[in-house]
């Protein structure tokens, strides 16, 4: 079934597995290096106790995605991803071939871990190779080189049914050349979809103080606006046309998992510092769980769960956060959904404005997207609707 015909928000299941083998040095996620083995027999413990006390919160639920993420999930035992499948499952219905993706590194892949995840019920891997080059590799800090990022992909696409891998661009010195070339490449070994992201700099990452020393230097944004361009015009070309900002796919092949994010459904999440964002008693919440793993294990062994933050939305910031979401996709927003969140239309006279400047466009009389020179300035148009 093609997704993008499938509308349905769905309710999605995150599990965020926080270790990694190191820490790249343009990375924000919650991902930790341990030079100890971690006990995993703890943290599946942990994660069957939490799911259980989101199932008591959510109640009965078809689960139309998982996602393993992190960190490294691809560090994870087979049989610690086969006890969290096991997990969700025993709390929620989860209908027969729906869409259980694994992240994995390059670096910590085997062909016998693979097979495992794949009999442990994974039939969609993310790989996070970011660069066809060793040289920019070796700079954005990852462990694998080429040859073992091109092994990765082959032997994922052997394994399993569902392969999409990460590259970012917009790198120093990238030129529009050099990335065209990169791209054709990744495209050659994609099965059907890939995630591209221009290189930011994030606070608090190594890369912020580098940046920060003028130690290197990211393309401006004209630089990076024409890479952009270019990405859409080659994926285009090829047949994996983007669906979303930094995600494109052949039709059919899009994410399950992130649509979910992005058209504002419901998902649980589970986790050292996941995020879930569900309705409970008829109002949309937000849960936040603790950050440091074996702080957030020890709360979990405590009292069934590790969350420490959250909050319940309003009905003009559950608005607010549908449009910055639905605006990503090229599908855009439905126009009855933001009214039905935010209990107003949309300003015509903003809308007017907008559509003037190129920036949003109507999809007949029942939905809006952004164009391609509105995804670039999203926010600035967002902030603008949402007034």
């Amino acid at each position: 079934m093609n997704m993008l015909l499938d509308r349905s928000p769905g309710f999605g299941v995150y599990i965020h597995w926080p270790f990694c083998a190191a820490k790249c040095p343009y990375c924000d996620f919650n991902s930790h290096v341990r030079h100890q083995p971690v006990d995993q027999d703890r943290f599946a413990s942990a994660f069957e106790a939490e799911l259980a006390t989101m199932r008591q919160r959510t109640g009965s639920r078809e689960v139309t995605s998982v996602f393993l993420g992190g960190g490294t999930p691809s560090l994870m035992k087979p049989e610690t991803v086969a006890r969290v499948l096991d997990a969700v499952a025993k709390n929620w219905t989860v209908p027969d071939g729906i869409e259980v993706t694994l992240e994995a590194n390059p670096s910590s892949v085997e062909a016998e871990r693979f097979r495992g995840y794949r009999a442990a019920g994974v039939n969609r891997v993310s790989l996070g190779v970011q660069a066809l080059n060793d040289k920019d590799l070796r700079f954005l800090g990852r462990l694998h080189n080429v040859s073992e990022a091109l092994h990765a992909i082959g032997l994922a696409r052997e394994i399993f049914p569902r392969l999409s891998f990460d590259l970012i661009y917009a790198r120093p010195g990238q030129t529009p050349e050099d990335w065209q070339a990169e791209l054709e490449q990744a495209i050659g070994h994609a099965a059907d979809h890939l995630s591209l992201y221009q290189l930011t700099i994030e606070e608090g990452t190594p890369f912020h103080a580098l940046h920060a020393a003028k130690k290197f230097i990211i393309p401006d944004n004209d630089h990076a606006a024409d890479l952009y361009a270019l990405t859409q015009e080659i994926t285009s070309a090829h047949g994996l046309p983007a669906y979303e900002i930094s995600n494109h796919a052949r039709p059919g092949a899009e994410s399950r998992h992130n649509l979910t994010y992005w058209r504002y459904g419901e998902y649980v999440g589970v986790g050292p510092g996941a995020h879930g964002r569900f309705v409970e008693s008829g109002r949309r919440v937000v849960t936040i769980a603790e950050r440091m793993p074996e702080t957030w294990a020890n709360l979990v062994e405590a009292k069934g769960h590790g969350i420490t933050g959250g909050e319940i939305l309003t009905r003009s910031e559950e608005a607010d956060e549908f449009l910055l979401m639905g605006l990503r996709l090229a599908e855009g927003i439905d126009l009855s959904r933001y009214e039905a969140f935010s209990g107003r239309e949309l300003s015509t006279r903003r809308l007017s404005t907008l559509q003037e400047e190129g920036l949003v466009a109507p999809i007949g009389n029942a939905r809006l997207r952004a164009t391609p020179a509105g995804m670039i300035v999203l926010d600035a148009v967002v902030a603008d609707l949402a007034r």
